[in-house]
């Protein structure tokens, strides 16, 4: 079904609010769940209001967290966000790097005890109006599988980094660690669709094409799948990933990251505490003018647009430019959400005793 863009805001930021958020962070929750819908990343947006709606209801999220700085130097801070939506803890987060940057050239903070927190671009991003360069990542609950093992050890793992240009719009990276991520394995399976090979293995390490495989004890390979095709330097980013978000917050790490959907138990015996997220704020003057930048970087991205495209392609995409194109169509033409996401959602509200926007 198509959504007006407002239509589709006002029902979520009622459903939101129905549950306990303030004004302020329902909205926060509301604008980046539709910024993932616009930016054409439908697997972290309207799909996860039924997660978050059954995690809290399990006393999982907190709607009302005390979200606060536990360690600070004048260009670093651990954050505690108290189970809180992680929407709410990662805008906060950021804007605390964004501060002791703008106080101090550079701001990096670590996150623990978080929740899924959605597209990790929205948060880079918010450098980019500062003239600073915006880096965030985050862990994730245990999907995927290291190199040669059968077991999932590591989350999907995104980076996003945000670099602002002059006259070009910014530099945009935003990706998993992964070949794919479990909300399009989610659609692929509500699609009725196989998925390619080279993504998810089962159980016992054989390659699979079925989306529903973490259901049945398989899991998501690292971006590169096999050795072969540079899996083990999928590890690696993954691990990376997985490091600076919880080893550096005293978050869970790996296998002990306390899973996103309500039917999997909590495992009392995990070390650390919670999901963990980092984001870093650079300001470009620490390295030369903000405009001098610019302008180079606008150079930068010419030079790789005239890159000459493979037979079928009519140009070279700059990261960034997929997500922008979306978010000018949808903006205009509304948001379509798959039937089968509504339907879930409109049943977790009904079992929740919610009435539903829809």
């Amino acid at each position: 079904m198509k959504y007006n863009l407002r239509n589709l805001e006002k029902n979520v930021f009622t459903i939101f609010k129905k549950i306990g958020c303030n004004e302020n962070d329902a909205k926060t929750v509301t604008e980046i769940l539709l910024s993932a819908e616009l930016r054409g990343i439908p697997s972290h947006g309207i799909i996860r209001i039924k997660d978050y709606l059954l995690l809290w209801a399990g006393n999982r999220i907190k709607t009302q967290p005390n979200i606060r700085i536990v360690h600070s130097t004048p260009t670093t801070a651990v954050v505690d966000g108290d189970s809180g939506f992680g929407m709410v803890v990662a805008k906060k987060a950021m804007e605390i790097a964004i501060e002791k940057s703008q106080q101090n050239f550079t701001g990096m903070v670590a996150v623990k005890n978080s929740n899924h927190y959605g597209i990790a671009g929205y948060y880079s991003m918010m450098a980019l109006k500062h003239d600073m360069i915006g880096i965030s990542m985050t862990n994730g609950n245990p999907l995927v599988i290291p190199t040669n093992s059968i077991d999932r050890f590591l989350g999907t793992n995104p980076i996003a980094v945000a670099i602002p240009a002059n006259k070009e719009p910014p530099f945009v990276a935003d990706f998993a660690t992964t070949p794919i991520a479990r909300g399009k394995l989610e659609l692929a399976e509500k699609k009725g669709e196989k998925v390619e090979f080279g993504l998810v293995q089962d159980k016992h390490g054989n390659p699979s094409q079925d989306p529903s495989i973490l259901k049945h004890g398989g899991g998501i390979l690292p971006l590169g799948g096999d050795i072969t095709h540079g899996g083990h330097k999928g590890f690696c980013l993954s691990s990376i990933v997985d490091i600076f978000s919880s080893v550096l917050s005293g978050a869970s790490f790996g296998p002990f990251v306390p899973p996103q959907v309500a039917y999997l138990p909590l495992n009392q015996n995990a070390p650390g505490n919670g999901l963990g997220h980092f984001f870093t704020a650079m300001r470009i003057d620490a390295f030369q003018p903000a405009k001098d930048f610019k302008n180079y970087m606008d150079l930068w991205i010419q030079t790789f647009k005239k890159a000459r495209p493979i037979e079928g392609i009519d140009m070279i995409t700059i990261p960034g430019e997929p997500e922008r194109e979306f978010e000018k169509k949808l903006s205009k033409e509304g948001i379509t959400v798959n039937d089968k996401v509504l339907e879930e959602l409109e049943n977790t509200l009904e079992k929740l005793s919610i009435k539903s926007p829809f």
